[in-house]
């Protein structure tokens, strides 16, 4: 329960910096921003693998760039929906709109450690550097994994 309103909360921030940045989106007041990001998180566990398994070959063929266009569908629907509270005012609102949400909400969720991914930094000294092969002069590995 506690994962679930944390989400929601992160979800709600998202669309909150959607709305405030995105010409396209609008909303009337803070219980249609609620209402909006509840609907966001909904449909993006119940109806988004549904359209990602449907479009799988259009995904496919575009190198998975299509999924922002499920994404802006997605938020075209909700702003459908809870018109005239949250609305979006076309395709293009929309697409900049969920891919504004989908950064926040991704930043936001390693920030917090909700998320399932995780990020390490590390830092190597010169003698870690030497015996792994660099040089030190700049020849050694340029990405380290």
């Amino acid at each position: 329960m506690k994962r679930f309103f944390a989400t929601w909360t992160i979800n709600t921030l998202a669309v909150l910096v959607a709305v405030n940045t995105v010409r396209g989106v609008h909303y009337e007041g803070p219980l249609a921003l609620l209402c909006a990001s509840l609907l966001l998180g909904v449909l993006n566990a119940v109806l988004r693998p549904i359209l990602l398994l449907l479009t799988l070959p259009l995904l496919l063929l575009t190198l998975g760039l299509f999924r922002f266009a499920i994404n802006a569908l997605v938020l075209y629907f909700i702003g459908c929906v809870l018109r005239p509270h949250f609305y979006v005012d076309g395709f293009w609102g929309a697409f900049w709109g969920a891919l504004v949400i989908s950064l926040i909400s991704t930043l936001l969720n390693l920030m917090t450690g909700n998320s399932h991914a995780r990020m390490k930094l590390e830092h190597r000294s010169a003698s870690r550097r030497h015996r792994d092969g660099g040089g030190g002069d700049g020849s050694g590995p340029v990405i380290d994994v």
